[in-house]
Formats: C-alpha cells, structure tokens, sequence
C-alpha cells in the first residue's frame, strides 16, 4: 500500500500533510506531519496541485482557503472535531453588541462558518502572541474556554470572555491521574496542552501547543515525563528521544476521529478523487481573512 501511495502521490502531484494525533504509520508516509500552526502555515507555500489532508474536517477547510487554487482531499469525510462547532452566532453577536471595542479570536479548530464571523484566527502555538498584539481591548475568544483560560492568564490586560466550548480529549485528563502518575515517578517532568483544563495545567512544569511539547521533552534533562495531550504525539516523541520514557494518563487520550484515517482510505482518495473538500466562496472569502491575519500577525 506504501509503495502504491507513492507512485500514486508521484502521478498526481500530491503531498500529503498529517497531523501528530494520526496513527502512527501514517505520520511515516506523510511528506509534511505537524499541528494546526505548522500546517496553516505549509499549505499556503506548496507547489503541488493536490493536498492529502490526514486529520480532521477543520484542518482541510483551512487547507482549502489558504490554498483555493489546489484540490484539497480529506481520507476520511467523516473525521470531524466536535469542539469545532461549539459556539452560536448569538454568543458573538451579543459579544458584538455589548463591547466596541472588541475581537473575536477563533482558534483554528472551529469550522470555517465560524471563522467566517470572527476577526482572526489563532492555534495554541501563537494564541498569546496574537492576543497580545491585537489593539483591542476586549477579547472573546472562541470556541476552546480551556485554551482561552490560559491565553487570559498570560495576557492580564486584556479583558478576555470565553464561552463553553473544549476539547472532550484534553479536558477529560483529570489532574488525579496526573497526580498519581508523578507519585509514582516523581523525577518527572508535567508536560501538558492548554486544552487541558485548570486543575491539569496547574500540575505542570510546561504547558504549550503540541509542537511545544515535542521540542520541551527534547531538550529538557528529564529523561521521563508525563505528557497530557493526544497519544499520536508519542510517535515522534520517541522519534525524536528514544533514550526518554513518556508516561502518559491511565485514561490513555485517544481522538477517535483522527484515527479514522487509514492508508486503506489515503490509497482511495487517491486513487478516486474522492472526498474533495470545498468551502461556499462567500464563507471562504471572510474565514479566509482570519488565517491571513493569523499568518501576518504570528511573523
């Protein structure tokens, strides 16, 4: 099936961009694998006339605007983020008409509709930087209160609401399992994602983005640390540290829809077509202006 994906690939000129939360064989056969940002951020400069999306609905959207000109194909149709869609227009409009002075930052993991009524988009690797630099003074930040939370605490300024969204993955890591964990090895280091909630990040020696992650536990003198986020992560986590131990929640953080790509279902699309992602160009046209922004701001 590799050898077909790549003579495959080869032919339609394809590249295929994963993120960390995929099975590990196919952040082996991906040409580019990374979080949210890194992949924002590589699909608006590749050549290829065709992007293999490995990951959730959300992520080929933003792969669709940023590059409107390539096909964009998902593996899986069905793979879907459900803190994507957790907040209403309403909540935005009263936001709206409540506060003149105000941004709506969306993180990247929301829909494209979402995007479309918001002021710029962010990920868990620039969401503070951004905050930061926006002129405005009130902030409300959507969809993730969690990764908001944590944005509000780095930034005191600002006056930053939030609304009930979150990460089911990262917010069902329970500071308990953390603790019990460092108990048991107490030279540990805490590495942990801001979707996690209040009571987990306040456990932990580093709180960043996934890439984040990777890059603290490579460098750090730890050589076992406990990670809270998804467990795709350990691929390269091990990749890239082979001589550390990761310890990861007895409730092991699994994301069933980014498991849902194969390379049974790579292999199809590519050979199909099938499963094109596209974007009404209306919507596309304002959610597009979101990722722009994020990809100035965040240089």
């Amino acid at each position: 099936m590799k050898e077909q994906i790549k003579k495959l690939k080869e032919e339609k000129d394809a590249i295929i961009l994963a993120h960390y939360y995929v099975e590990p064989e196919i952040q082996e056969i991906a040409d580019y694998v990374g979080d949210s940002f890194y992949l924002s951020k590589i699909a608006a400069t590749l050549p290829n006339k065709t992007l293999v999306y490995c990951g959730v609905s959300f992520m080929g959207e933003s792969g669709c605007m940023l590059s409107p000109d390539k096909k964009v194909l998902m593996p899986d149709a069905k793979a879907d983020c459900p803190m994507a869609h957790m907040v209403t227009k309403e909540e935005v409009d009263n936001a709206r008409k409540t506060y003149e002075d105000l941004a709506v930052v969306c993180y990247i993991n929301s829909t494209a509709e979402i995007k479309s009524w918001s002021d710029v988009s962010v990920t868990s690797a620039n969401a503070v930087k951004i905050v930061k630099n926006l002129p405005n003074k009130n902030i409300l930040f959507i969809p993730d209160k969690n990764l908001g939370r944590f944005v509000a605490e780095q930034v005191p300024e600002k006056n930053v609401m939030l609304v009930e969204g979150c990460c089911p993955i990262h917010h069902a890591i329970t500071a308990k399992e953390i603790r019990e964990l460092k108990t048991s090895h107490p030279d540990a280091a805490v590495l942990v994602h801001p979707e996690c909630s209040e009571e987990v990040t306040a456990l932990a020696d580093y709180i960043g983005s996934t890439t984040g992650i990777i890059q603290y536990a490579s460098s750090c003198k730890e050589k076992e640390l406990i990670i809270g986020t998804e467990i795709g992560v350990l691929y390269e986590l091990k990749k890239r540290n082979p001589d550390k131990t990761f310890l990861f929640p007895t409730t092991t953080p699994v994301c069933q829809d980014m498991k849902l790509i194969t390379l049974e279902k790579i292999l199809h699309v590519l050979k199909t077509g099938e499963n094109q992602i596209g974007v009404e160009t209306k919507l596309a046209d304002s959610a597009r202006k979101t990722l722009t922004r994020m990809l100035e701001l965040a240089n």
